[in-house]
């Protein structure tokens, strides 16, 4: 035994051997108190003895009949593990028709040829001793049906009467277990295997049910191709009859087998330690289940109870042993002994009787720190016999803690359920019994929880971009948090990407590798939180691959493809691409395109090109690079399937037709040899077609043509195969040529002062030698009627698309004199133009004055001085003058009303009001009517004495003195610039002067009667005021 320690060491590695050590042990520990015993310890050692030498036969079979070949390994201790092998050490490979049963047989539900060899070996692997045994080869020779009748008849003579069997189909015989019913007994908790195995031919395929129940779910499992049903955890609910079925197309086969689960001893309530003091009273309880059921015996100090020493206080009742008013001298170990068939329990028990003050066992003062609203559990571990009374108190004098917001736990332990700020303080503990009383006192400290204020949120990001999760947290001042990432609950790549800030973590360059969940876990000495959120890395899809091309034809082929990774972004759409080596080497074409969900399409072709294609996908973030380009695929040559496109006839001159088209496109031509036959006539002519063949070009140009006459065009593509489709016919015309008359019989309706609508006759068609157009009106102001300037003369035009004979002239100026003529337009240009009609518009309204000014206030007066409009419209009639006072409120007085002759230019208005504001309203009138109006303000002074004040200022000596000092200073100043001039300086413009002496660019005198003064200008320009 090792030293201080019930170990007990067997050492047989110097040469002991284990079959002498092989037995069985139980421990004892014994003090003045008692005895414990330990549970049976068996010591077996290991076996691993060799096969038994036996001979052999071969096993000659027909084929179709079922074979076993028996592997009966030795016994071993524990059983060895069976697998059977070839000489080469290769696992001989098993199926529904050849299978390895529980026992070790191979079994064979029918034979084949293919199943002869002479090595068939059994192995035993002994896992303790580390041994591999071998039995002897095992030799199978399958005989056929032919060859078994080609042996019979070589030893037949010609009259015997010989021949084999053909190969049979048979229904299904069990090969294991025989007969119809068997039995199978399991221990509660163990795994139950149950196998069948059947031969027939074809192989038989195996069922299994239960007989009035189902088979448990979640513990039911079928192992060696359906024929082992294996059960684990199995209970006395599993016992029952289970039935093989073996069934082939012939029929089927069963048996059923009745299992029973019988159950060691297990325990219900194990004996438990007593602590009594003298004179009380106590019960040791054992109970256990099993089957068949346990019985129960007792031991004391490892002997049996009824032959232990008596003791008055203890009475054995079955199960249970009764103490009454015990002593210190019942002091003992008990021991409790279930058992059955299966097995057996030990148990032991103290029973130990003692006299003992209380005793407080929690250190004095320890502090205890929660989080709010969290239990809190004050412990006060106790000893004492008897057993002590526990009370707890809040502060040194409070009373004792009662109510539902505490929980008293048999151990001593006091738990506030949901501790509060409030609940903070001293609680003391007192235990007490008839031997004595103790207490302690404990500290209790409430913490703010920690909280995570603001989450990591979930993020999508494409690839190589930057990403920041947040984690700001909030936590008591006390408390010293830490806060650690983890990705995918394990700790973060060692990755100089990874920036953990104080608050937050950053991923910069973001690759798919960083795809995953990200935690933020936030940990102090008494609380722990955490947060997370999901990263999900997107990209634009890798490209597709493995692209194969199949059911080819002359005009259509089927793709299909392997998608790439979709990089978390779904693809959209497939777009598929061609390039012809033929015609456009290294050109890539839309072809089409499919959704994201299918990967094959079937593609519509062209004749003679020689064809590759390419696929690109497509997701929310964008096209994938292009996928490698499949195989080539050339397409037989064909005659051309279409005509150009957009075949136009348009004349260039005047004599001749210029025929263009669409050339078809490489891929369209469909064969070598591309040309086009293009074919005209003159339209309502009774001609033939004259026809020319042309190369590959995209235009015909028909010399000496009428002008302008239609034609039927019509451009044909062919090959060196032949012809397209005969072309449609499409409406040109040869060149144009100016139109050859004016419009004539032009008229002008004047609407009113603005407006005019012109007419005029069409020409006739033939003359316009083009595609008529429309016509142009060309029109300008001559003279205004109220004045006789002339001015330059500005021409408009107006156009009136097709075959219009009328039109309208807006925007014209009231009392002017117009003129316009009309002409003709087609492609070429314009026609001559008609002759000049003039027209005159009546008079309108006019403008407003051109100015109004108010000036000589007196107590009673006004003067108004107005200039005329500038646009009169008319001849001028009079004036209209409208005044109304205004009062402190902004309130309008009486309106008055006065006309003026129109040749007066000013107006003294009289009668007033002192100090009062007028408000003036001033327009000018022709005979058509009022135009607009000018408005103006103006105020009268408040008295004489004001005005005479304001002559005053002008006699009074300050006003003097100022203006005679503005005046010296203006003189200084004047002198300081001559004296500058007369030193050489040059002014800015005196310079130009100088550099431009030319007189005929000197200021001329204006059309207005003025001239202008350039030297003065430069002067009063130049001065360095």
């Amino acid at each position: 035994m090792k030293p201080n320690s019930g170990t007990l060491v067997i050492n047989i590695m110097n040469g002991g051997k284990a079959e002498a050590y092989e037995g069985v042990y139980q421990c004892t520990a014994r003090n003045e108190r008692g005895a414990a015993i330990s549970n049976n310890i068996v010591i077996r050692p290991s076996r691993s003895p060799l096969w038994t030498k036996e001979k052999l036969e071969p096993n000659h079979v027909r084929e179709g009949d079922s074979l076993v070949l028996h592997c009966r390994p030795p016994v071993g201790l524990p059983p060895p593990i069976i697998f059977w092998m070839d000489n080469a050490f290769q696992r001989l490979p098993q199926s529904e028709r050849v299978s390895q049963g529980l026992n070790g047989d191979l079994y064979f539900s029918n034979v084949q040829p293919e199943d002869s060899r002479e090595d068939y070996i059994c192995y035993a692997r002994f896992n303790h001793t580390q041994t591999i045994q071998q039995k002897q080869p095992i030799s199978v020779k399958v005989f056929s049906m032919d060859s078994l009748n080609d042996t019979i008849a070589a030893n037949l003579s010609d009259t015997d009467i010989y021949g084999a069997k053909p190969v049979t189909e048979r229904q299904p015989v069990l090969l294991t277990p025989t007969g119809s019913t068997s039995t199978k007994v399991e221990l509660r908790g163990n795994v139950l295997l149950l196998e069948c195995i059947a031969a027939g031919l074809p192989t038989p395929v195996i069922r299994w049910i239960k007989e009035g129940g189902e088979l448990p779910a979640n513990r039911t499992f079928f192992e060696n191709f359906k024929k082992t049903l294996k059960i684990i955890d199995v209970s006395e609910a599993d016992s029952g009859n289970y039935k093989c079925i073996a069934r082939n197309t012939l029929g089927s086969a069963h048996h059923v087998i009745s299992v029973t689960v019988k159950a060691a001893p297990y325990w219900i309530t194990a004996p438990r330690n007593l602590v009594l003091s003298p004179g009380e009273d106590g019960t040791l309880i054992c109970r256990a289940n099993g089957n068949p059921k346990p019985s129960i015996s007792w031991l004391a100090n490892g002997v049996p109870i009824a032959i232990a020493p008596e003791d008055p206080s203890r009475k054995v009742d079955g199960d249970t042993i009764i103490f009454s008013h015990v002593q210190e001298r019942s002091s003992a170990v008990y021991q409790c002994n279930a058992s059955n068939e299966y097995g057996y329990l030990l148990s032991n028990a103290f029973v130990n009787v003692l006299a003992e003050p209380p005793r407080i066992l929690t250190p004095a003062n320890k502090l205890y720190q929660v989080i709010a609203d969290s239990p809190a559990l004050l412990d006060c571990a106790y000893f004492g016999s008897p057993k002590p009374e526990i009370e707890w108190f809040k502060g040194v004098k409070g009373s004792i803690l009662r109510g539902n917001e505490y929980v008293f736990h048999d151990n001593g332990t006091l738990e506030i359920p949901v501790a509060q700020k409030n609940s903070a303080g001293t609680y003391t503990c007192v235990a007490r019994n008839e031997l004595g009383k103790i207490q302690n006192e404990v500290q209790l400290e409430i913490k703010d929880p920690t909280m995570i204020i603001k989450q990591p949120e979930y993020k999508v990001i494409q690839r190589y971009g930057q990403v920041s999760f947040e984690c700001i947290i909030k936590h008591d001042s006390t408390l010293l948090p830490t806060v650690t990432w983890l990705k995918d609950n394990d700790e973060l790549p060692d990755d100089d990407r990874f920036l953990v800030g104080k608050d937050n973590l950053t991923i910069m360059n973001v690759t798919d590798k960083d795809d995953g969940t990200y935690t933020c876990i936030v940990n102090t000495t008494l609380d722990s939180v955490s947060a997370s959120a999901v990263l999900t890395v997107v990209a634009r899809p890798n490209p597709p691959f493995d692209l194969e091309l199949t059911g080819q034809l002359e005009r259509s082929i089927d793709l299909s493809w392997i998608p790439g990774d979709e990089n978390n972004s779904p693809i959209t759409n497939f777009v598929i691409e061609y390039e012809d080596a033929l015609h456009e080497p290294g050109v890539w074409h839309y072809q089409t395109e499919v959704p994201g969900t299918q990967t094959t399409v079937q593609l519509k072709l062209s004749p003679y090109v020689n064809y590759s294609f390419r696929v690109i996908a497509v997701n929310k973030i964008g096209r994938s690079q292009p996928s490698e380009p499949s195989e080539q695929y050339l397409t037989k040559s064909a005659s051309p399937d279409e005509n150009p496109a957009n075949v136009q006839g348009i004349g260039s001159e005047p004599d001749n037709l210029v025929i263009t088209w669409e050339p078809l496109k490489g891929f369209q031509s469909n064969g070598p040899g591309l040309q086009y036959k293009v074919s005209w006539r003159q339209k309502d002519v009774d001609d033939e077609w004259t026809s020319v063949i042309v190369a590959n070009v995209s235009k015909y140009i028909v010399s000496g043509t009428p002008t302008f006459v239609p034609y039927e065009i019509k451009v044909q593509a062919l090959n060196d195969l032949g012809y397209a489709p005969e072309p449609s016919e499409v409406i040109g015309h040869s060149g144009e040529d100016l139109p050859m008359v004016a419009p004539g019989n032009v008229q002008v309706h004047v609407i009113n002062s603005t407006l005019a609508k012109v007419h005029w006759d069409p020409v006739p068609l033939k003359t316009v030698r083009g595609h008529l157009q429309g016509y142009k009106v060309y029109y300008w102001k001559v003279q205004s009627l109220s004045r006789r300037s002339r001015r330059h003369v500005e021409k408009k035009i107006l156009t009136f698309r097709g075959n219009k004979t009328f039109g309208m002239l807006p925007g014209l100026e009231p009392y002017s004199s117009y003129k316009l003529n009309v002409r003709v337009v087609n492609g070429k240009g314009e026609g001559p133009a008609s002759p000049d009609k003039v027209f005159k518009t009546p008079e309108g309204v006019p403008s407003s004055p051109s100015f109004l000014k108010i000036t000589n206030p007196t107590l009673d007066s006004l003067t108004l001085e107005w200039g005329s409009p500038t646009h009169p419209n008319g001849v001028l009639t009079s004036y209209t003058l409208k005044f109304q006072p205004i009062n402190n409120t902004h309130e309008l007085g009486p309106l008055v009303e006065i006309r003026i002759p129109a040749n007066e230019s000013s107006l003294i208005l009289k009668n007033l009001n002192y100090s009062t504001r007028y408000k003036f309203y001033f327009n000018a009138q022709t005979s058509v009517g009022s135009g607009s109006q000018i408005t103006e303000e103006a105020v009268t002074i408040m008295d004489e004495a004001m005005a005479s004040r304001q002559v005053d200022i002008a006699t009074q000596g300050w006003f003097i003195g100022l203006m005679c000092a503005v005046a010296l200073l203006i003189l200084i100043l004047l002198i300081v610039c001559f004296i500058r001039r007369n030193k050489g300086g040059k002014y800015p413009v005196k310079e130009k002067e100088d550099a431009h002496a030319d007189p005929e660019i000197q200021p001329m005198k204006e059309d207005d009667g003025t001239f202008g003064e350039y030297r003065l200008f430069s002067f009063v320009s130049s001065a360095p005021f």
